[in-house]
């Protein structure tokens, strides 16, 4: 499993691809996502690596100054766990930018969505509601009945009522990754996003797709080489080109004798056809 990122999301806009398609895409911005502590399978039975995001002036506890200054890490308001194959990796510290992840492919992004307080059962869960008129008062858009007599005699766990709306954790996933600009680490992902402006978004590579993630090409390092490799293939290139010249102009020429000598042999025979018709007259 790879590392995640940390990311705020700044808000919605749209955005022009190569073939001027019009895409609605959600920018968020990674802000000093670093490496503030990781497990290690033998020790906790799992590894795992996590990510600080932002930095905050609050004050904070003692244990957490002595965490901080152990690690030599400045204080950051939030933070996140990622399962991870190797921790080992990831140094204490180290920063993950917007680079992490790759023009075109899938990831799965996670956030509490906005908050809409206390709604009724029509708003919240679709009721179609009571009659308006005909016996109905007071109650147009209330739910009704939400239980049996007195047998089980209580309302059971889950039922759809009134109650707070919004505000619980939501994953979308397989968002494309339209672009990527690592001079400011922002992420440009098509679609929508949970969550009002500022929420934290926790992005991962997407679960249900089998996408291999290419890694950065890497530049020769003598560049010598690379130009005495170029310029070899450039001369092998030329080489074949001219012996497929010299073997089209004799295939040709071949051609052009064969037919001569078919021309011939048919004017020869006319010749002798024509010489042989008087003969056979004056017989």
């Amino acid at each position: 499993m790879r590392i995640g990122l940390l990311a705020e999301k700044i808000g919605m806009t749209r955005y022009y691809d190569k073939e001027m398609v019009n895409h609605s895409v959600t920018i968020l911005e990674v802000k000093d996502c670093k490496v503030v502590a990781k497990k290690d399978k033998n020790k906790h039975g799992y590894s795992s690596v996590t990510l600080s995001h932002g930095l905050t002036k609050k004050n904070t506890n003692n244990s957490f100054k002595g965490f901080l200054k152990k690690n030599r890490l400045e204080a950051y308001s939030k933070c996140q766990e990622f399962r991870v194959t190797n921790p080992e990796q990831f140094e204490i510290g180290k920063n993950i930018n917007a680079t992490n992840f790759v023009v075109g492919q899938f990831v799965d992004v996670s956030s509490n969505s906005i908050g809409k307080g206390f709604a009724g059962g029509m708003k919240r869960h679709n009721f179609s509601g009571n009659r308006a008129t005909h016996g109905v008062s007071i109650s147009h858009r209330s739910h009704g009945s939400t239980g049996q007599c007195q047998d089980p005699g209580k309302v059971f766990k889950g039922k759809k009522m009134a109650g707070r709306l919004g505000n619980k954790k939501i994953t979308v996933q397989n968002l494309k990754v339209l672009n990527i600009d690592s001079d400011n680490n922002l992420l440009v992902i098509k679609g929508a996003i949970p969550g009002h402006k500022g929420s934290l978004i926790r992005i991962v590579d997407a679960v249900k797709k089998n996408q291999s993630i290419k890694p950065d090409t890497v530049e020769p390092e003598n560049k010598d080489e690379e130009i005495n490799s170029m310029q070899a293939e450039n001369i092998n290139s030329s080489d074949n080109q001219n012996l497929q010249a010299k073997e089209a102009k004799e295939n040709s020429t071949n051609q052009a004798k064969v037919s001569e000598q078919s021309t011939n042999l048919k004017t020869e025979d006319t010749k002798r056809v024509d010489s042989e018709q008087p003969n056979q007259k004056d017989d």
